[in-house]
């Protein structure tokens, strides 16, 4: 499968940045946005504010007006203060290292304690930043596999990660990710997937049920 999908959307090649504050703010931004608003929203709260003290202590109207292009900014908000002010008093240096070292899962449960971050936060924390196997579940990746029955389509978001986790290989959790988020981006669309161009149509349930219906 995601042989097939390389070869449609290129080899994803990953490349930790390792900030993971950086990476909780923007995942934070990308909720029910896209992510050119979310990029827009970020960039304009670092140009904005000096360090993540500034973000951290801003008048939160004020961090509101600042990231309104990202959506849902009066949620974002105090969700992002909230974050903050518990990373501070972990790392005042602001530096996340120590989830590198931790036991994976210990990590993971820190991330996982923090106000309003979910399992698909801790997972973007982890392997986008510190390049440590979790798999992150969006609404893209979801989509698809289900589509493909990789999961059952009554799964929650949480058991989604739970299971592709144990169904994917960790080495390859990287590249299913990016592969199917660009597949329910470019082709297999929520409302008009778009089964002509899939490479898997031949074997996806989903495809098989639309055409005999």
């Amino acid at each position: 499968m995601m042989d097939a999908l390389a070869g449609l959307y290129g080899e994803p090649q990953s490349r930790p940045h390792g900030d993971a504050v950086a990476e909780l703010v923007l995942t934070v931004l990308s909720q029910n946005t896209s992510d050119t608003n979310s990029g827009r929203a970020f960039v304009q709260l670092m140009r904005r504010y000096a360090d993540w003290d500034a973000i951290a202590e801003a008048p939160l109207e004020e961090l509101v007006a600042t990231i309104q292009t990202g959506g849902l900014a009066q949620q974002k908000a105090p969700r992002i203060q909230r974050i903050l002010e518990s990373v501070r008093e972990r790392a005042p240096d602001w530096n996340l290292a120590f989830l590198e070292e931790e036991p994976l899962e210990e990590a993971r449960t820190w991330l996982r304690g923090l106000p309003g971050v979910g399992p698909k936060t801790a997972a973007c924390v982890l392997l986008f930043a510190l390049g440590r196997p979790a798999l992150p579940v969006d609404t893209h990746v979801e989509r698809v596999a289900k589509r493909l029955a990789l999961v059952p389509p009554k799964t929650t978001p949480e058991q989604a990660h739970e299971r592709l986790e144990a169904l994917v290989p960790p080495d390859s959790y990287y590249r299913f990710h990016m592969l199917l988020i660009k597949h329910g981006r470019r082709t297999c669309g929520a409302r008009a997937p778009r089964c002509e161009a899939c490479p898997l149509e031949g074997s996806c349930p989903a495809s098989v049920l639309r055409a005999s219906g």
